[in-house]
């Protein structure tokens, strides 16, 4: 009894534990079916557990991918700007999650399986430099850390969703509140990203809105290709970054 009252006490609540981590503390796969069977721990799925009758929600999930895989999926997009409160008009309440990652980065079959009560939208992409530290931050979701993108890499994700699965007003009304980016991180950012439409957008909301570290970025280090790019359908052709945008954003 002594090992699993050690075991459930260092446990911290809405957390999630991978089989291979709990190995290592000398607790071996037979241990942890006897657990189960004893109703101290519930298996998630192949390898993964959580305290039994534990409410476990999705940041759970997420943070043990993050902290024992050393995954780089992470809450990006819309999602990580709500959580730091840079759409506070759309209320707290989170009912769909953005999850950004590479297309190297692998979501267990456990994750799939598991219900967790929002809608979990998987985004894996190699247009964004996810080795740059700086464009990550910790935040706590229901008492659990989790690493999400930096205000100056979600608005770029959350870009790249344009128009399909984000919209353009929408975009546009968030961004109007990111007055206080980084230069030095977007300028970074802007020069590794692979996507023009996604670089050309960014430039054009930033410019329009006239946000106040626009015009120190060095845009002819930047590459925006050639060419125009359609954003939106019947809409009005910008200028300087040849793209199509809503009439009403029409400068």
């Amino acid at each position: 009894m002594e090992k699993i009252n050690k075991l459930m006490k260092e446990w911290p609540k809405g957390s999630i534990k991978l089989t291979s981590s709990l190995e290592k503390k000398g607790y071996q796969k037979d241990l942890l079916k006897k657990y189960v069977r004893n109703d101290w721990l519930e298996s998630l799925g192949y390898g993964s557990y959580k305290l039994a009758g534990d409410d476990v929600g999705w940041q759970g999930a997420i943070n043990v991918l993050q902290e024992e895989k050393k995954s780089k999926l992470h809450p990006g997009g819309k999602t990580a700007l709500i959580l730091k409160g840079f759409a506070h008009y759309l209320g707290k309440s989170l009912n769909r999650i953005e999850i950004f990652g590479s297309t190297d980065d692998v979501v267990p079959k456990w994750i799939h399986d598991n219900d967790w009560k929002v809608v979990l939208r998987y985004v894996q992409t190699k247009i964004f430099n996810y080795k740059v530290q700086e464009a990550f931050i910790k935040v706590s979701v229901q008492n659990v850390d989790v690493k999400i993108s930096a205000p100056e890499l979600a608005a770029m994700e959350m870009l790249y969703l344009v128009p399909k699965e984000q919209s353009f007003d929408e975009a546009m009304k968030i961004m109007e509140g990111l007055t206080t980016l980084r230069v030095n991180l977007v300028q970074k950012l802007l020069e590794d990203c692979s996507s023009i439409k996604v670089k050309r957008l960014f430039l054009f909301m930033s410019e329009s809105l006239r946000l106040p570290w626009f015009p120190e970025l060095d845009l002819n280090n930047l590459n925006l290709g050639t060419g125009k790019r359609s954003i939106v359908k019947e809409g009005v052709l910008d200028k300087k970054y040849h793209i199509t945008v809503p009439q009403e954003y029409a400068r």
